[in-house]
């Protein structure tokens, strides 16, 4: 099972992988590297065993865990302070998608003399950073959803202007990204099966994407297959290494594919995150169905293909049934209502959608009003 590639970065997959550290920080020249994670994990023996390994090599390895599951701006500036008092030289990332992203974003902006909100994905902002700066970052990821190890951004919550923003830059990709299944072991069935989830958010927009890519269309297509193999085998049983692996690699490949763009799952989940600080696979694999719904006019032709080669009824109708179904095996909620969600602020939310990055590549080009018709069926469980 044991592999190794180079696509979209440097990539060691397989069993007891993470053993390899002190062997990936000397290649990249780093001797102290700040591991950053979130609380959760800072407490297992998981983590306490990758320090244990780093150490005994001789690594300067020290811990940041104050971090939010939707990290925030005063997280990854606490990072900063930690990575520049202890005079790091690379960060290694480890966790889900909050341990990730935070990683990501504090070794981006830690040696810039600009603020990383200057390196917001808009326009060209991220020529404000020096990249020779930019220290190496490690990846290393506990969860199967994000596919932030391979990713060149972070999503950060601003809190003072209640939203999440993308922040980007090509070196932010890590320059080595270990997939050890056994670290995703122990993920509880929820959370395996929102993070599944999120992985299959990932590749679905980015197979709907109208942008002309056909390299991330099919990796997209083939994580789709992945995914609808191994993932109620990874939430039904834990500890089936071969479904971890698996849904290692489609995590992985989501976040390849979604170089193609995303779409109306993100700009909804995004502005929701923000807000209620809920769990974001859980807010994609909730809002699925719906915009999937509200796109169908433009994307029937395409998720009819799609529901051929995933051994479906060949039309829409079969492949938004397969949704609704996984969704009912893997316990996800019919609406968000079922999350602590209300209609209070739906306008609001369409009007954030709009202005989301994501917007710009779904499908269809909805207003806020569409988007708000959007969330508030999602909110009622309106199909």
């Amino acid at each position: 099972m044991n592999a190794n590639w180079n696509y979209p970065t440097s990539v060691k997959a397989g069993v007891n992988r993470v053993n390899e550290i002190a062997q990936i920080c000397a290649e990249f020249n780093v001797s102290s590297p700040l591991l950053v994670t979130d609380p959760g994990l800072a407490a297992l023996p998981m983590l306490s065993n990758v320090v244990e390994t780093a150490k005994q090599s001789g690594l300067n390895i020290n811990v940041f865990s104050n971090i939010k599951p939707n990290p925030t701006g005063g997280n990854v500036n606490d990072g900063i302070d930690v990575y520049r008092q202890g005079g790091h030289d690379g960060v290694i990332a480890f966790g889900g998608g909050s341990g990730l992203d935070a990683g990501k974003a504090i070794a981006v902006a830690a040696n810039q003399s600009c603020s990383m909100w200057d390196l917001e994905d808009i326009g060209d902002n991220w020529l404000n950073a020096d990249p020779a700066k930019i220290p190496p970052i490690i990846a290393i990821p506990t969860t199967a959803g994000t596919g932030s190890e391979v990713g060149r951004a972070s999503v950060i919550v601003h809190e003072e202007q209640e939203r999440k923003a993308i922040i980007f830059h090509p070196k932010m990709l890590p320059g080595c990204v270990i997939l050890d299944p056994e670290l995703t072991v122990g993920l509880p069935a929820k959370l395996t099966a929102a993070t599944g989830m999120d992985a299959l958010s990932h590749n679905l927009e980015a197979f709907c994407s109208p942008l002309y890519h056909p390299m991330a269309e099919g990796i997209a297509i083939e994580g789709i297959r992945i995914i609808k193999n191994y993932l109620p085998t990874a939430v039904h049983d834990g500890s089936d290494i071969d479904a971890r692996m698996q849904m290692l690699v489609a995590s992985s490949m989501g976040a390849t594919a979604f170089q193609r763009g995303l779409g109306g799952m993100h700009a909804l989940a995004h502005p929701l995150g923000a807000i209620y600080d809920a769990h974001h696979g859980m807010l994609n694999a909730i809002l699925m169905p719906y915009v999937l719904i509200a796109n169908q006019s433009v994307i029937k032709e395409p998720i009819s293909r799609l529901a051929r080669y995933l051994e479906l009824d060949a039309d829409f109708e079969g492949f938004l049934q397969w949704v609704i179904d996984m969704r009912q095996r893997l316990g996800i909620p019919n609406d968000l209502a079922a999350i602590g969600i209300n209609d209070d602020r739906v306008s609001e939310l369409g009007e954030m959608a709009v202005m989301d990055p994501s917007a710009g590549t779904n499908p269809i080009q909805h207003n806020a009003a569409a988007y708000t018709r959007i969330v508030g069926n999602a909110v009622r469980g309106v199909l």
